[in-house]
């Protein structure tokens, strides 16, 4: 082999060296602009998550102060009706020494008396009345205190009215 063969075997070997190496060095920058572009995705999925995870705690802190809210109002509507129903007994029981005398003479009459309380009170908790604004159903009950002191009568339908209003 002489010179000039070696010389042009070993540029052709070159050639092939520097269109490998050309490839290689193209190969790498698409690939190096695939990891940055890959990187900056991670990098707003990171940011995303961090908000996602901000709102989840705000959401988490919304829901633990409407179930403390929805607690407290529930004891309070509770308190409310333990109260109602003691201002009820207490109108009921006074009044037992007032009833006539065939009420007294009758055993069955006060059983009967306790049977109509307790449908009444059924027919308050099953009936259907609209729900109506609490203060204003405590206004009507109010008034309706007034109107009624000298009696010491109740009335069931605007009780069922506040009952089913505290209810719904």
């Amino acid at each position: 082999m002489t010179n000039a063969e070696t010389i042009a075997k070993l540029n052709d070997a070159l050639e092939k060296l520097i269109k490998g190496y050309e490839e290689l060095q193209n190969s790498y920058e698409q690939l190096q602009d695939e990891n940055n572009k890959l990187n900056s995705e991670v990098s707003n999925l990171k940011d995303k998550i961090a908000d996602l995870e901000e709102s989840k705690r705000v959401l988490e802190d919304n829901v633990n102060e409407l179930q403390d809210n929805t607690e407290k109002d529930s004891s309070n509507i509770s308190s409310m009706l333990d109260k109602i129903e003691g201002l009820l007994s207490k109108k009921n029981h006074p009044a037992a020494p007032n009833y006539s005398k065939k009420e007294e003479e009758g055993n069955n009459s006060s059983s009967s008396l306790e049977k109509e309380q307790s449908n009444n009170i059924l027919d308050i908790n099953s009936s259907e009345t609209p729900k109506k604004d609490i203060k204003e159903s405590f206004g009507e009950i109010i008034v309706e205190d007034k109107k009624e002191e000298s009696s010491d009568k109740i009335d069931l339908n605007r009780m069922a009215s506040l009952l089913n209003g505290f209810n719904k």
